[in-house]
């Protein structure tokens, strides 16, 4: 170690703190040193016999590093120092340090618990609070508790909050400088508004270059945006400056190039957030920072995480400014104005709070922990963490108390999301290069939906690009290439083309070993996205995981009646969908022949305004044949109509109305019976209601539905004797008729003929109650209401009699209706 760096300085406290302790939490700023120093430092210490790992966010970060460690040691990587990330690996017997990708640690500790020949491990740039470093330090934290008290355990940050992670881990912080230069801050005069993204960030470069010395490094969010940076400032840069794309999908050679000192001239590097702390790039003393990043969020519309592009955070810009400043002063230009600034967010979110959680719920689940039994540093969300569960046990990798089947083990092997590990061992070899294009974004641009068009671009670009007017994504296409010919490579025989043990709910259920095609494979990957076109002109899917999806009308297969969708817009409302193939009814029979069976369901519907019986045959929320069911037994029936009568409501009769004012008046008055005012009537209807309820299907045969008889029987013997005594359901008339009382009012009515109350010297009375009563013409219309009928008979009556006699002669009209014989006829005509 030969060159002098900011963390030299607290190396003695720190061995001393891991030798003590068996744990610390070193913060550095980024390039104090920490990645370079410290697995050197703990060899040299002889703090372990066992190998030292090195946990690096990034597959180029963990080669650069290696490579960076081995220099130091005059050796190449492979020997003393070597490192393991996806689909390679430099290491052997004799390596002390490894450094890996934080997903290699997982795979290592489900296949040895205990970490035989592991003495120390290193969590690098823990600030960034990737899932796999969060989870696998939950994991080494059990283990040096339970398992291996020797363990040396070192989470290592440029920007966080120690304080947490120290209290986690009950460990000492120690705390380095970094940057040994001051870096000047120069901001935008006014919002960059509305110009292209790439247009201003070039601007801002050569803006750069012009008022600066040095090399510039430009934080610019993914490959693409370099790629038109790259193209739209190469014929406007000097000769002797060398422009330098830096990204993680680039080949090594260009990688290195990146990163290396240029002999001559100046050295322009447009790289990824990769740079901001996993990387050292050598003579940058000005950076140009754009202001954005890709972050890894569950995206609905896929069904897995997707990176998204998003506004930096202020600890994200610190970390970039403080690369301009590691061998001189420098500058960092920043692409908003100082004002913008105050709006940014104080620190990136844990990925743990907003990705897919279904490769941490298999992995756990193969551990056999829930969350709340391990100690992260951030608990994932229960509600995502359900549907995380619910997905894999829909693919077979849990059973129903959640534990993990040996298909689910078979699937934690493999380094994709569960959705594609479940087509990988479900299709074999032939599912590679299917899995690897639904890993990556699409390599068409303005095609239609069918997925289809992807595989044939694949298959011959040359001859598509001839046929088809989309344009071609090269770089995603070359990445699809060779992720599928890793995952072909690393296939085991023994996956290809059948169905293992425990893919679905049934365990011991095996499918015939057979070929799968690409819809079959779609539809093994997304069970719950299989999308049936519902009726009407829209193109528009019913999804069997319960919810909804939109297409084009102008798509080709917005025709098709089944179809899986692999990518939507995630609204989750009503997604829009991006890319889909066409399947069969009886493709999918084959697929899933234990999750389709027949189900007969009576139901309400709304729109019809009737019961709807119906034989459908299922496969989750689809139905792939539906059919009417003649013979519906008649209380499914009945049982189906409840949900119309919440839906029509309750409405009553004159009778029933009366008979429900009864009952509560008499309920007011101390007696026990049965409430019946409306919310309590639609509340119990199973219980008073459906034993009515045979042959009322329809929203008329409800209209004509007499509800009294079921309102009666809810009333015993006793209470409606009870009832009868206390608020009688009529007055009985001089003429021996009942007429009806209305309680529903103020006070009890009753509406009757006046000649029927002739010679009626008393008002009428319920109790003590006097009555309300409405007396009515021979032609049945009110002409007085009273609750003094011998005030009437004595007063007004005369009034009424003088008009009456008038509009209806031959009905009586005494001048003294109390001497009067009630009657309800009228005199024979010519008298």
């Amino acid at each position: 170690m030969t060159q002098a760096l900011p963390i030299d300085a607290v190396l003695p406290d720190l061995v001393a703190a891991l030798r003590t302790h068996g744990r610390a939490v070193l913060q550095a700023p980024p390039g104090a040193g920490k990645t370079t120093r410290m697995p050197l430092t703990l060899l040299q210490a002889g703090l372990t016999e066992g190998r030292i790992l090195m946990l690096e966010p990034r597959r180029l970060a963990a080669r650069a590093a290696a490579q960076r460690l081995a220099e130091q040691l005059n050796e190449a990587p492979g020997k003393t120092v070597g490192y393991r990330i996806r689909g390679e690996s430099r290491v052997c017997r004799t390596t002390r340090i490894e450094v890996v990708t934080e997903g290699i640690l997982t795979r290592m500790i489900q296949s040895d618990p205990e970490l035989s020949g592991i003495g120390a491990i290193l969590f690098d740039e823990f600030h960034e609070r990737s899932l796999n470093a969060d989870f696998g330090l939950a994991l080494c934290l059990e283990i040096a508790g339970a398992l291996r008290d020797d363990l040396l355990l070192l989470a290592m940050s440029a920007t966080l909050d120690a304080g947490p992670v120290a209290a986690l881990m009950e460990a000492p912080i120690v705390t380095s400088e970094g940057r040994a230069f001051p870096v000047e801050e120069r901001w935008l005069e006014t919002p960059m508004g509305k110009r292209r993204f790439e247009e201003a960030m070039a601007d801002l470069i050569l803006k750069a270059h012009e008022e600066t010395d040095g090399g510039i490094l430009a934080f610019l969010p993914g490959e693409g945006e370099i790629r038109r940076t790259e193209a739209l400032l190469r014929f406007r840069l000097p000769a002797d400056t060398q422009l330098r794309p830096l990204f993680g999908a680039m080949e090594l050679a260009a990688q290195r190039a990146a990163i290396r000192p240029e002999g001559a001239g100046r050295k322009l590097v447009l790289a990824t957030s990769i740079a901001e702390t996993s990387l050292t790039i050598e003579d940058i003393r000005v950076v140009v920072d754009g202001g954005r990043a890709r972050r890894a969020r569950f995206d609905p519309g896929s069904g897995m995480s997707r990176l998204v592009t998003e506004r930096v955070t202020r600890a994200e810009a610190t970390q970039r400014a403080g690369r301009a400043g590691r061998v001189a002063p420098g500058v960092a230009y920043k692409l908003w104005t100082k004002g913008e600034e105050g709006a940014l967010s104080p620190y990136p979110p844990a990925e743990i709070e907003a990705a897919d959680l279904a490769g941490l719920a298999l992995e756990l689940a193969v551990w056999g922990a829930d969350p709340s039994e391990l100690p992260f540093l951030t608990q994932p969300p229960s509600g995502a963490f359900s549907e995380a569960k619910a997905l894999l046990q829909m693919l077979g990798a849990l059973d129903e108390k959640g534990r993990v089947t040996a298909h689910g083990r078979q699937l934690s092997t493999y380094p994709v999301h569960p959705r594609l590990a479940h087509m990988l061992q479900s299709g074999g070899p032939d599912a590679a290069l299917l899995a690897a294009l639904l890993s990556e974004r699409d390599p068409l641009t303005g095609a239609p939906t069918d997925l289809s068009l992807r595989l044939d671009a694949l298959a011959d670009p040359k001859r598509f690009a001839v046929e088809k007017p989309y344009a071609i994504h090269r770089p995603s296409l070359e990445r699809i290439r060779t992720e599928a010919k890793r995952l072909r490579q690393s296939m085991r025989p023994s996956g290809k083309g059948s169905l293992n043990s425990g893919n679905f709910h049934q365990g011991e259920h095996r499918a015939e070993q057979r070929g799968f095609n690409t819809a079959e494979l779609a539809a093994l990957a997304y069970p719950d996205r299989i999308g049936l076109r519902r009726k009407g002109d829209a193109p528009r899917f019913q999804l069997s995981g319960g919810k909804g999806a939109a297409m084009d009308a102008g798509d080709p297969l917005a025709g098709q009646m089944l179809i899986v969708v692999t990518d939507t817009d995630g609204n989750p409302r009503e997604a829009k969908i991006r890319q889909a193939i066409a399947v069969s009814a009886s493709e999918l029979r084959g697929l899933f022949a234990d999750r389709v069976h027949w189900v007969d369901s009576c139901h309400w519907s709304k729109r019809e305004r009737r019961v709807v019986a119906r034989r459908q045959e299922r496969l989750g929320a689809i139905a792939l044949d539906d059919r009417i069911w003649k013979d519906a037994p008649a209380q499914a029936v009945a049982r189906a109509m409840l949900d119309g009568v919440r839906d029509l409501g309750i409405a009553l009769s004159d009778a029933g109305r009366r008979f429900v004012a009864r009952v509560q008046l008499a309920r007011e008055a101390g007696h026990d019976l049965p409430d019946m005012d409306v919310e309590a009537l639609t509340g119990g209807l199973e219980t008073w209601l459906l034993p009515f309820l045979d042959g009322v299907k329809t929203a008329d045969d409800w209209k004509r539905f007499d509800l009294l008889p079921a309102l009666r029987a809810r009333l015993d013997w006793g209470q409606m004797q009870a009832l009868d005594a206390a608020v009688p359901a009529h007055f009985t008339t001089p003429l021996g008729r009942q007429i009806p009382i209305d309680y529903s009012g103020d006070h009890p009515e009753i509406n009757l003929r006046l000649q029927e109350l002739f010679g009626q010297t008393t008002h009428p009375m319920v109790g003590r109650t006097p009555l309300k009563v409405t007396l009515l013409s021979p032609a049945q219309r009110p002409v007085q209401t009273t609750m003094d009928l011998p005030g009437f008979w004595a007063g007004s009556y005369a009034d009424v009699r003088k008009d009456m006699r008038a509009r209806y002669p031959r009905h009586p009209w005494p001048e003294d209706p109390t001497e009067a014989d009630p009657t309800l006829r009228a005199k024979p005509r010519g008298t």
